[in-house]
This record gives structure tokens, sequence and C-alpha cells, in this order.
């Protein structure tokens, strides 16, 4: 499988010549969810929802899907008729060839007088990628690769760390990052590297790697 790295928290997975993407918001480029045979979005947060990239990834295939949670589907459901599957906690659903289960139920705590939303994360083909959405969320089964949310409002390096031990993925890479300055990134790769327990990387936006 491909993945490739688009800004923030966008990625991208290939297989087969059918394309996947997750999280085409506001903070990743303009063309992020073009070609995509199906669109996962993970919360209703402008930096990871944009109706303006999805109205993109939809023009330019008619035949895509967007699968999302209830909070994001009201807002697009009807500006896409038929297209938008509503899924949550615990649900699997099978789609352009990939396997996709659904874990978590809510965002994490920017601040106690915030209110919380609603956030899934998506294990895609039986562990070999997951991405958490704004959630320390562990899915409860093996992970190859983590999609790790680095730095955020809602989060800190330690518990970065720690999620990082929990879930125990084969290698780590770095989403959420539009905020993370290069003066910053050398103490995030030494600290999640040398206490994560898993291999920590990074991929610039347009670059891709093999899962």
């Amino acid at each position: 499988m491909k993945l490739t790295k688009k800004s923030h928290a966008c990625v991208r997975l290939e297989k087969d010549g059918r394309t996947l993407v997750i999280d085409p918001g506001a903070f990743s480029e303009e063309d992020a969810a073009l070609g995509a045979d199906i669109i996962l979005v993970t919360h209703e947060h402008p930096d990871h929802f944009s109706e303006e990239r999805l109205r993109a990834g939809m023009e330019a295939d008619p035949a895509a899907e967007i699968w999302t949670l209830r909070s994001v589907a009201k807002k697009i459901s009807a500006a896409f008729p038929g297209q938008v599957h509503t899924v949550g906690h615990g649900d699997t659903f099978s789609a352009a060839g990939f396997d996709v289960q659904v874990h978590g139920e809510l965002h994490a705590v920017i601040h106690p007088d915030i209110p919380r939303i609603t956030n899934v994360g998506f294990l895609v083909d039986g562990g070999r990628v997951f991405h958490p959405g704004d959630a320390l969320t562990v899915p409860g089964g093996p992970v190859e690769t983590l999609m790790l949310p680095v730095m955020a409002p809602w989060n800190k390096i330690s518990e970065v760390i720690e999620y990082v031990r929990e879930v125990k993925p084969q290698r780590a890479y770095d989403i959420h990052d539009a905020l993370l300055t290069d003066l910053a990134r050398p103490i995030y790769d030494s600290q999640i590297g040398s206490l994560g327990g898993a291999e920590h990387l990074r991929l610039a936006p347009g670059t891709s790697a093999e899962v």
C-alpha cells in the first residue's frame, strides 16, 4: 500500500489502482481529495473537514463516496445525495477494495469549558494503517502504521509518547503537524523516537512511502 502525506492531517492510501483519502481539510492542499475513490472524514473541525475540498473531489469523480460520522454527514448529505455514508464506533465497511473499521467516539479535550464534539478514527485493512483524527484512541488490536497527531491545542508531547507506547505500532508517521515549526521538529523527533518504543517517521507533504 502506498501512503502519501498531504499537508496537516490529510493522507492518501493507494493500492490496486484505487485511492482512499482521509481528512482533506482546509489546512491541506486544494486538490487533496482529487482522484479519491472514497473519502473518510474523522470530524467536523475545518482542518479536517472542508466542503470545498470534498466538492472538488466529488466533482472530479461522480462515483466517489464519503464515509463519516453523523455531524459531518448532516452538513453535506444534501450536496452529495446517495454518496455520503454515516458510520460510528464499532462499524465496519468495505469500499473500493479497502476494509475499514471505525473506532472512537469523542474529540480529545481542548479545554473543560469547550464542549467535546464527536470524532472517529479509521483502521484500514486490518491494522495496516490507523488514523485517529483528533483523539488518542487505541483501536484495541495490532497496528502496523499509526498516523500520529504530534502537535495540537489538545495535546502535549508526553501524551503523544504514551499514546505510541499504548498502541504499540511498528511505525508512527507524523500528522497534525501544520502548527509545528521546523525549529521544534528535532525535539519531537528525538523524544518520540527515543521514548515511544516504535519507529518514528516523518514525510514532507507530497512525499510517499510503502506501508
